[in-house]
């Protein structure tokens, strides 16, 4: 296999060189409504071409090196001394897998634990270059499916307006879920 950036064999499809220079994390905050925290990995300029790939085959080898040099890092690097679950927004399989879940399953540490098919949208309309209005009068719809008092960070690839991430908190309050913050690869109004 050839690497997709400077075509030198690679048994990944973005060699360890690339992985270097071009997905090197640029850490970046935005805070939303009530003092919700997101952190993002990447301005979304940046990675946009890795992102499109979420629906296609080889979109799980190129989301599973994103989330190694920015989920798994953080993971590492995020103390706390009490467990903390990790929830992929709407880990619906696409293609044979969920690009949220590979993104979740990257923060699997001796605190945190990934939990999968627990935050699904009932409403499966795409948001992908859709207006704020258009985000607003359609919402996801969220159904929430496992226990309740628990603290858990938000997964999910982009964040645009906010919409998505905010819907899903409100979700969670509803069963006294504490949400900490959300983690997104790419935020795209950087």
């Amino acid at each position: 296999m050839k690497c997709i950036l400077c075509s030198y064999i690679s048994i990944k499809p973005i060699c360890q060189k690339c992985q270097n220079i071009y997905l090197s994390p640029k850490i970046s905050k935005r805070v939303l409504v009530d003092g919700f925290e997101v952190i993002s990995f990447y301005p979304y300029s940046e990675i946009e071409s890795f992102i499109k790939t979420k629906h296609t085959y080889h979109g799980s080898k190129i989301y599973n090196i994103l989330a190694q040099n920015s989920f798994k890092l953080f993971s590492k690097e995020y103390k706390t001394s009490s467990n903390i679950y990790a929830i992929p927004i709407d880990d619906k399989p696409s293609f044979l897998y969920s690009h949220t879940a590979i993104l979740a399953k990257a923060m699997k540490s001796k605190n945190i634990t990934p939990i999968y098919n627990t935050l699904r949208a009932k409403n499966q309309v795409n948001y992908s270059g859709q207006s704020l209005d258009f985000r607003l009068k359609n919402p996801r719809n969220f159904e929430y499916k496992y226990r309740s008092n628990i603290d858990v960070i938000l997964v999910d690839d982009i964040i645009t307006t906010g919409t998505t991430l905010l819907e899903a908190k409100q979700v969670l309050d509803k069963y006294s879920v504490n949400v900490l913050f959300a983690l997104t690869l790419a935020d795209a109004k950087l």
